[in-house]
């Protein structure tokens, strides 16, 4: 029985889903928010189990957000929906959280091979993950990418930001309020074949990431 709510931002994710999902453990109920897809990425999660829900506001934020409003379950998880990571990699992640060693469980991206993470879109984490740990302490090298925590807490927390600048928010607002980090290293790859990142599929997307990122600092 799924003990644990694992949502995935999608935007034309169709390809990805349908070598993700199968691989997804059964210690997770899939959310699919399907942010204004047009492809049949709705449909495509439907036939393998997943429930959708459809966000029309633009934004990796509000995408991230309407999953969390229709979670069920105590613990939520996030990923991205591209086939980049292994969900299996959440399982621990997720026992760090419910047996207590961690209010949140994050995601350190390991490349398999260069190309993977482009350099534009590394060295932007770098610098906000740096920044974070230097101005406030927060216990992370990555802006996780992958993520677990209670979905209660994670409402608590208030976070605000609707755009790419979400996970960095979170960081730290979770730092600020105390919260427990645990990281772990979780394997990175490519996306699957016939999907393209909004964010480090290009250096234009990497600098529309960065602003939103830096919007949220400090907030």
């Amino acid at each position: 029985m799924p003990t644990c709510d694992l949502i995935l931002p999608c935007r034309d994710e169709a390809l990805a889903l349908v070598g993700l999902l199968p691989q997804v453990p059964q210690d997770f109920a899939v959310i699919v928010v399907d942010n204004g897809s047009s492809d049949d990425t709705a449909a495509v999660a439907e036939r393998l189990g997943a429930t959708v829900v459809r966000e029309d506001r633009p934004g990796y934020g509000s995408a991230v957000h309407a999953g969390v409003l229709a979670a069920t379950h105590d613990y939520v998880a996030f990923m991205d929906g591209d086939g980049s990571f292994d969900p299996a990699e959440l399982l621990p992640m997720l026992a760090d959280v419910t047996d207590g060693r961690a209010d949140i469980a994050v995601g350190r991206r390991r490349p398999v091979s260069r190309g993977v993470w482009p350099w534009h879109a590394r060295a932007g984490n770098a610098v906000i993950a740096a920044w974070l740990r230097r101005r406030i302490g927060m216990d992370a090298h990555d802006i996780a990418p992958m993520r677990v925590c209670g979905r209660q807490a994670l409402l608590d927390l208030g976070v605000e930001d609707r755009r790419f600048g979400y996970p960095v928010e979170l960081l730290q607002k979770a730092t600020r309020a105390g919260w427990r980090f645990v990281e772990r290293d979780v394997t990175y790859h490519p996306r699957a074949e016939g999907t393209r990142s909004k964010v480090s599929g290009s250096f234009v997307g990497t600098v529309r990431a960065a602003r939103d990122f830096w919007k949220v600092l400090d907030r």
